[in-house]
């Protein structure tokens, strides 16, 4: 079967075709249309039914029916006599009508002016039909032919890792069960200590970071990286050149870089630089809050952020929220271990965790859905610094990479609810001073 939905194929006869749209006109061979009534299809009552998984079933009138075809089409047969009004739901419960559509057979009657010699097929994800009987003439008449949109998902399903010590740009993707890939190769200026961060609801960018040696080596070039996770060549810089901050999301789709460590005084920066919904990185918005550098951030509270802990002539634990707009508050008195050099990421969909850092520790701090970063949780997992973070599978992290003494490639996976796991034989390049974001 082609599996065009509502189209009528004529495969034992000869006769008219006609198509209901899926934008509700009844479409006719000449092209013309009529509104189709686009009634909720439960309005008229009907009695929903369990579940049908079957390769064949018999339809009743005033029944709705959720038809799952995940494994195989199913042939519907409609009643074989039929009163003026009699109506019938079907709705396609798994989103698989695509694969596997479903087949009604008119059992004598006529479907829409067509009599039975016609073969019916519905082919499209997310169907919702409703058939009402109208008389001999047209028979069943769709009044409801509609593909209804998936529920968007919250949260990105996959990551990357990119860049880090020696100067690499040599990049690690995350698959939507949080396992590490190996190392793709670079693209794009290879440094350390940049920062990383999702835009635009399902991209990533990675931008500024340190080359080469000494402090002239501080950049603010960008990277985008796609929703396939691909990584594109440099985009040049804007904002104050410096290393060693931190970036998160805010908004629905926009993102945020800030703090860090400059070549120019102060050394321990506070200057932000937003980032539009299409991956521009906007000039610096002045500093608000204690300039620090090697601190972390992460979204909270579905749209909004947290910068946290870092060092600003010592070790800190304060932190700044950032609002839907890309507002950094003032500091909040600090919670936890003081540190630097940490990472962090949300889970759960609308909370957030730092974890690890200076003194190669491994605590972890939760930050709640109204960015209240809460007192230590004991370690788990390799302790470190200079590691990095990022989302997966839509509602949890991974921590991975990092130093101990020596660098490390290892990685400790947050669940949906905060709870870090031990840790995860290595896979890529080890490295610290790399950067994370999820994409989708």
């Amino acid at each position: 079967m082609s599996g065009i939905v509502g189209s009528k194929l004529n495969i034992r006869g000869s006769g008219r075709i006609s198509k209901l749209g899926t934008d509700g006109q009844v479409l006719t061979s000449s092209g013309a249309g009529v509104a189709a009534n686009f009634e909720d299809a439960a309005a008229g009552g009907a009695d929903w039914q369990a579940i049908e998984t079957g390769s064949t079933m018999t339809a009743v009138a005033g029944n709705g029916y959720w038809v799952d075809t995940t494994s195989n089409t199913c042939t519907i047969t409609l009643p074989s006599s039929a009163s003026n009004g009699d109506e019938i739901i079907f709705a396609d419960y798994d989103r698989t009508w695509g694969t596997n559509g479903i087949i009604i057979d008119s059992n004598g009657l006529n479907y829409q002016g067509d009599d039975d010699t016609f073969t019916v097929e519905y082919g499209t994800d997310g169907t919702a039909l409703r058939i009402v009987y109208s008389g001999a003439t047209d028979g069943w008449i769709p009044t409801l032919d509609k593909t209804v949109a998936d529920v968007p998902t919250k949260g990105n399903t996959e990551g990357i890792f990119g860049f880090g010590t020696g100067d690499i740009s040599t990049t690690n993707l995350v698959t939507n069960a949080g396992v590490v890939g190996t190392d793709v190769t670079g693209v794009g200026t290879g440094r350390t200590i940049p920062a990383a961060t999702e835009y635009g609801g399902d991209k990533g960018i990675f931008a500024f970071g340190h080359e080469g040696s000494g402090g002239a080596g501080y950049v603010s070039m960008s990277n985008l990286v796609s929703n396939a996770g691909v990584v594109a060549t440099d985009v040049t810089g804007v904002g104050t050149v410096r290393g060693n901050l931190a970036a998160c999301r805010y908004g629905t789709d926009t993102a945020i870089f800030g703090f860090g460590q400059a070549t120019i005084a102060p050394i321990n920066s506070g200057v932000t630089n937003l980032v539009s919904n299409v991956g521009v990185v906007a000039t610096d918005v002045a500093a608000v809050g204690t300039g620090r550098h090697a601190l972390g951030a992460c979204e909270f509270g579905d749209d909004k952020g947290i910068f946290a802990y870092g060092y600003d002539g010592s070790v800190s634990s304060l932190s700044n929220l950032v609002s839907n707009v890309g507002v950094v508050a003032s500091d909040v008195t600090g919670v936890g271990t003081a540190r630097h050099n940490v990472a962090a990421c949300d889970y759960g969909y609308d909370k957030g965790i730092f974890g690890f850092g200076s003194g190669y520790t491994g605590v972890t701090n939760l930050v709640s859905n109204v960015g209240v970063v809460s007192t230590d949780v004991a370690a788990v997992g390799t302790a470190r610094g200079s590691l990095s973070a990022c989302e997966y599978g839509n509602d949890k992290g991974i921590f991975a990479y990092g130093t101990t003494g020596s660098y490390v490639n290892m990685s400790n996976l947050i669940s949906n609810s905060g709870v870090c796991s031990a840790d995860v034989t290595g896979v890529g390049t080890a490295r610290s001073g790399s950067a994370a974001c999820s994409y989708n």
